[in-house]
């Protein structure tokens, strides 16, 4: 039965989305008086998380951010349409230059600064600069072992010789399509698949991310949270309205998807005793504002707050297919067992 509501719930905002989208509708509320911040937002950007050691400003000039920007095209331009002659057609990205996992068409770092020239997404502290880990916390990130069962820990960096091929479960948890990079929660931009889109009823939210094609039906009817025992990959989440601004709260993640993960290459701490209160306001037709806080009191020495603005994108969002697609987690099991077959 509680499929079979689920199942309605999703069926009447994607209709609700879907019709709003189709009559070009400005910005306005829904039936039940909320904010309508539905659609694609996109929250690439070129501005980092941290503010970079060292710059005391905390915001750029209108100079200084065009410097960056431009820097940025050119940087791509040159992947694109690289200065040597050559003959046959270039591939789509990449300028045939060495391209790693993806070529220049799948990556998407973002190519502007957000829009009030801030120096960092992190607006608190106001160093702009992540806060210091407690004993406990930095005593979890020396620990090697722990690395071996967090998201991202294990596939992109190695930092245990326990990392092995004998099973899928020797892999990370983004190695094998189920959390990890930007997928969240909560949100941050990442090398590409920036993407989320959100959907509404009066009782309900779903967010539904790119990275991972994974949804977060948000229930906003004042239920509370799962009991501690009960964790979850993307945790439990809970939300409500304060004036305008949705406010979603998620609790309940596992210890192995990480308190926060700065870098999409490794995740802090364990998730075990973190609260993400995240916050979505509709600045304009355009513009959603997402915010989030991490508190997790036995990792990091104070809470810390991070806005990054989302930008309207009228392009419909695709599934990706990290599963399917997911070619490399197949030859390294395939590659271990050719080579066991060698040593015997």
């Amino acid at each position: 039965m509680q499929m079979q509501l689920r199942s309605a719930a999703l069926a009447a905002v994607v209709l609700m989305v879907f019709t709003t989208a189709a009559a070009g509708q400005a910005p306005g509320r829904t039936p039940d008086g909320q904010p309508d911040l539905q659609g694609v937002w996109d929250f690439r950007t070129m501005t980092p998380l941290e503010r970079p050691e060292g710059q005391e400003e905390t915001h750029l000039s209108e100079e200084q951010a065009a410097q960056l920007e431009a820097g940025a095209d050119a940087r791509r331009a040159e992947l694109l349409e690289p200065s040597e002659v050559r003959t046959e057609p270039l591939p789509a990205g990449g300028g045939g230059l060495a391209v790693g996992g993806y070529n220049d068409f799948w990556l998407d770092y973002g190519t502007n600064v957000i829009g009030d020239r801030r120096t960092s997404l992190i607006v608190d502290p106001p160093d702009g600069r992540l806060p210091a880990l407690t004993p406990e916390g930095e005593a979890l990130r020396q620990e090697g072992s722990l690395w071996e069962d967090l998201p991202i820990g294990r596939p992109v960096r190695v930092r245990s010789a326990g990392v092995g091929a004998d099973h899928p479960e020797d892999r990370g948890l983004a190695e094998r399509c189920l959390v990890g990079f930007n997928s969240g929660p909560p949100l941050m931009p990442s090398g590409y698949n920036n993407n989320m889109q959100l959907f509404q009823t009066a009782d309900h939210v779903v967010i539904l991310t790119e990275m991972v094609h994974d949804a977060r039906i948000v229930p906003l009817d004042g239920r509370p949270h799962l009991p501690e025992s009960v964790r979850q990959w993307m945790g439990d989440s809970r939300g409500y309205w304060d004036g305008d601004t949705l406010v979603v709260e998620t609790t309940n993640l596992t210890e192995h998807t990480g308190s926060f993960d700065p870098s999409a290459m490794q995740a802090i701490g364990t998730g075990l005793t973190v609260t993400l209160t995240e916050r979505f306001r509709r600045l304009d037709a355009d513009t959603l504002l997402y915010e989030y806080t991490v508190d997790d009191p036995t990792i990091f020495t104070r809470p810390f707050t991070v806005a990054v603005p989302m930008r309207r994108n009228d392009e419909p969002m695709f599934e990706y297919a990290c599963h399917e697609g997911n070619y490399g987690l197949l030859n390294i099991l395939r590659g271990a067992r050719a080579q066991e077959a060698e040593e015997q």
